[in-house]
């Protein structure tokens, strides 16, 4: 089985890329491969970000590691809150906060079109490979469900009437931008090795 070291402490990212990719690839998080870190994410674009990620778990690790950034990207906002999305209320990371002030900053606007966007980077053998997942959507003028993490209870995807946070994880992957990313690192990985069964 490849085992892959995944560059995050977000055990909710964790389940949901492991459930994405199913059992042909081992997820393994920081915690899971020793690691005890909080890795900063300084760059102004998720590529950038998920690409300073890998890079720095590579470099502790020397094994084959990939990782993500994922962004809400709110039309009528001109992207926002983009790459500052775990902060657009602050460096706290409270999902509760950053809900508010989105629902705040839309409030009365005509469109709530918006997008989730992941960039996934892997580094395989030393060589970097970036693969990116979309999920367009529309954000509601409160929260539904509790289900989920992050703008999961504001956000509903197109073709469907439930919140993310209203979903469970299957259904979620349907539609889910993070699952579009990690099939195509999984395709990749297919074709790279050759080695990981359909």
């Amino acid at each position: 089985m490849i085992r892959l070291i995944f560059a995050t402490n977000n055990d909710n990212k964790v389940r949901e890329i492991q459930q994405a990719i199913g059992s042909r690839i081992k997820v393994e998080s920081l915690k899971e491969a020793g690691i005890n870190i909080d890795i900063a994410e300084p760059f102004n674009s998720l590529e950038e970000n998920a690409v300073e990620k890998a890079r720095t778990i590579f470099e502790l690790s020397s094994e084959n590691c990939f990782s993500e950034d994922t962004g809400l990207e709110v039309a009528s906002l001109g992207g926002a809150p983009g790459v500052k999305s775990a902060r657009y209320a602050g460096e706290g990371r409270s999902s509760e906060d950053n809900n508010t002030r989105l629902l705040s900053e839309l409030s009365g606007a005509v469109d709530r079109k918006a997008r989730f966007r992941t960039v996934i980077c892997l580094i395989w053998n030393r060589t970097y490979y970036t693969f990116e997942g979309v999920c367009e959507g529309v954000i509601l003028t409160e929260k539904r469900g509790s289900g989920g993490f992050g703008y999961d209870p504001v956000f509903i995807p197109d073709g469907s009437d439930k919140t993310f946070a209203e979903m469970d994880l299957v259904e979620k992957n349907q539609f889910s931008h993070r699952k579009k990313a990690a099939e195509k690192l999984t395709l990749f990985l297919q074709e790279l090795t050759g080695r990981i069964p359909v």
